[in-house]
């Protein structure tokens, strides 16, 4: 691999002649997805890799606003294309399903209008590099069809989802794991999805809308004939066995597990943080693993008489938290000219007194579970929070609200047991009572129970960092996707 260092200019190609290689990053707008791309960008430029993230220059502006600092010295190059005008309504808090179905618009218009300015895109910068990599999201495979008619192009499909979910999505396409045999594949789907007679992975169908399953299978309909691979934000540290078996079913690709692709320092116990953010100084006050941190991600709106509830819950256990608490992200998350905020009892601050800190705004989530006073993350499970969270050996109280979510609990809590359920998925839509919310935080904080969770949690985020240190698993993998892509 050549040590040359590459300067990627704003003119991007001038000074880019005869370079070996060349990554094109192409995420699904939203933020769950950008975040995962843009952070495998910062790992894959420290190769000297240059690395070119397109999109539209909204979510291009919201990838690079959330991630911050992290990637200002890298050769990530960003590239706006335009498209038209899409549909930005705001989140429903009282709509009977919690997928986020607001940002349909935004995903269907970005499949649509992104494929022709993405063509000549890729067409122009192909003779810019020996090979040109892309690496798109699985959701995005309308978008980059035109790898198949560029010869020195290399397709790569992101899967934004753990290994586990990805490889039930791909036993149920495929229809394997129901039969009697003794095959690998159905004693997975027996020890793994049959677990406890819970409907929380055998099924796809009440996670997400019709309108958006459609749009998942149409998808994966259109992946690229010249499909060199698939990549994961997933280390088999933590997901050997679902990555062994998906890669026995679809022994056609090369299957990469990259992850975790989050930057992973932990802050020692006394350090303080470096962080300009209010909530840190605050953290650097608590003793160590006392302060539940509470986030339901992006895409979750909460309900007024479910906010109700867990702030009770909350203020009934006793124990410091950090309660994240905003609306949904909008498909444009710069336009937003909804007032409404989310309300808390009257009176709240003063029952918490300085026991709790309630945040309205976005929160360096990645900080506050690096932190040594954070104890416990309730969280929807969310596929970026898990990886998160299980980098940094923190327990989680898992939550789930919709997509992918229930299966990843089902792998925290059941399978690598570094976490609780607050509300199994099979409770449908009931609200989620204060006393229940109360005991999930304190069975996670100053449980025996707990404690034996944040001991399998910690043996997992220090076997998870230990992976990625020079000649640690991840890390080899890493540098043989390197070696592979710079061959």
């Amino acid at each position: 691999m050549s040590n040359q260092n590459y300067v990627i200019s704003e003119n991007a190609g001038k000074n880019t002649h005869h370079l070996p290689v060349m990554v094109v990053m192409v995420p699904l707008p939203a933020q769950g997805h950008l975040n995962q791309l843009l952070h495998l960008s910062r790992l894959l430029s420290a190769f000297n890799i240059p690395v070119h993230f397109v999109g539209t220059a909204t979510h291009n502006r919201q990838a690079q606003h959330r991630v911050g600092a992290e990637i200002s010295n890298h050769l990530i190059q960003f590239h706006d294309f335009d498209i038209p005008i899409f549909p930005s309504p705001s989140p429903n808090p009282n709509t009977t399903h919690k997928f986020p179905s607001h940002l349909i618009p935004l995903m269907t218009a970005a499949a649509v209008h992104l494929r022709r300015p993405l063509a000549a895109f890729l067409s122009s910068l192909s003779s810019k590099a020996k090979r040109l990599i892309v690496i798109h999201d699985s959701l995005m495979s309308s978008v980059v069809q035109v790898v198949d008619t560029i010869v020195n192009v290399e397709s790569y499909n992101f899967h934004s989802v753990s290994a586990f979910a990805a490889t039930l999505h791909c036993l149920e396409r495929k229809g394997i794991g129901g039969g009697d045999d003794n095959c690998e594949s159905t004693k997975f789907y027996k020890e793994h999805v049959i677990l406890k007679e819970s409907n929380s992975v055998r099924s796809c169908e009440n996670c997400f809308p019709t309108e958006f399953l459609d749009f998942i299978k149409s998808q994966f309909d259109q992946l690229p004939k010249k499909t060199c691979g698939k990549i994961y934000n997933t280390c088999r540290v933590i997901e050997g066995s679902s990555l062994k078996l998906i890669e026995r079913i679809e022994n056609e690709f090369n299957h990469w597990a990259l992850g975790p692709f989050n930057p992973v320092k932990k802050l020692k116990n006394g350090e303080r943080s470096s962080s300009k953010h209010s909530c840190m100084s605050w953290l650097d006050q608590q003793e160590p693993r006392s302060v539940m941190y509470i986030s339901f991600g992006t895409t979750t709106t909460v309900e007024d008489k479910q906010i109700k509830e867990i702030a009770i819950g909350l203020a009934r256990s006793h124990q410091k938290f950090i309660w994240v608490i905003r609306d949904a992200d909008k498909g444009d998350i710069f336009h937003d000219d909804n007032d409404k905020k989310p309300k808390l009892p009257e009176g709240y601050n003063d029952l918490i007194g300085d026991r709790g800190l309630v945040i309205r705004e976005w929160a360096p989530q990645l900080e506050i579970l690096s932190h040594w006073a954070t104890g416990g993350f309730m969280t929807h499970c969310g596929w970026n929070s898990c990886m998160e969270s299980m980098t940094m050996g923190v327990p989680m109280a898992a939550w789930p609200m919709h997509s992918d979510q229930p299966r990843n609990t089902v792998l925290v809590t059941a399978i690598l047991r570094v976490g609780v359920v607050v509300k199994d998925w099979d409770q449908g839509e009931e609200v989620v009572s204060a006393l229940t919310v109360e005991e999930a935080v304190k069975r996670l904080i100053v449980s025996e129970e707990g404690a034996e969770i944040r001991m399998n949690a910690m043996r997992v985020g220090e076997a998870v960092r230990r992976s990625i240190e020079d000649g640690g698993d991840s890390r080899k993998e890493l540098e043989a996707f390197v070696n592979h892509i710079t061959r």
